[in-house]
């Protein structure tokens, strides 16, 4: 199971939200000092998130991302504005390993079956969820009455193999993960899942370990790691 230290950039500085409020808290003003960081903990992939891409559409912190891909020998998935094939293949050339669809891929079935003909596995979609909704737009709007289930059975369909799930009102609480949304959702669609939000010490991580013969692949870790409630490479040690 992949421990995966997260780095969610806004206006150029490493920052945590509480379930996607902007209420952030700056933790670090230099992101590719972040990423050397956990690569040098022993990190296998690091999520970076552009949080300014996210809320306008458009990516805004390429140069932080640019810098992060040259200055560590970890893969990089990234996500924040990814709303065309154009900037899905030049980031690919930039030389991150894989990308993170979110609004796009839940607004345009076509987007995204075109998406994965093009570059399969170096894409993955991030299901973004509260009370059963699916959250767009940098998880400021809710895309109707979207079923959960019956989009992650879209994305199977359509032959992703892997998705990436977050409970946004566990994300940045420190209050646990959705334990059970997890494990609903690995039952009822047989991807395999990448789960994020709430995580809060390494009892989280050991009961998340349990999933891994379900299909539990990775699990993306932001504040607990900031806030200094345990070491990367402690997590590490129990995957």
């Amino acid at each position: 199971m992949l421990i995966i230290p997260a780095i969610d950039i806004k206006d150029g500085c490493v920052v945590r939200f509480v379930q996607g409020r902007l209420d952030k808290k700056i933790y670090s003003r230099d992101p590719v000092k972040t990423a050397k960081h956990w690569a040098k903990q022993g990190a296998k992939l690091i999520h970076v998130v552009d949080l300014d891409g996210a809320f306008s559409g458009t990516p805004k912190n390429l140069d932080a991302l640019k810098q992060i891909v040259r200055a560590v020998d970890v893969p990089i998935q990234f996500g924040g504005g990814m709303r065309n094939l154009r900037i899905i293949e030049t980031l690919l050339d930039y030389g991150v390993a894989r990308i993170i669809l979110g609004t796009k891929a839940v607004q345009d079935r076509d987007f995204l079956k075109k998406s994965f003909k093009k570059f399969k596995d170096k894409i993955i979609v991030s299901i973004d969820t509260k009370v059963n909704r699916i959250l767009t737009k940098g998880w400021k709007s809710s895309y109707g009455n979207k079923d959960i289930l019956k989009f992650a059975h879209s994305l199977k369909g359509i032959g992703f193999k892997q998705a990436i799930y977050t409970d946004v009102l566990k994300d940045g609480t420190l209050k646990g993960p959705n334990i059970k949304g997890i494990k609903n959702l690995l039952k009822e669609t047989g991807l395999s899942v990448i789960a994020s939000g709430g995580i809060s010490s390494l009892s989280d991580i050991q009961r998340l370990k349990l999933l891994k013969k379900k299909g539990l692949v990775g699990v993306i870790i932001g504040k607990a790691l900031y806030e200094g409630r345990f070491t990367l490479a402690e997590a590490l040690k129990l995957s």
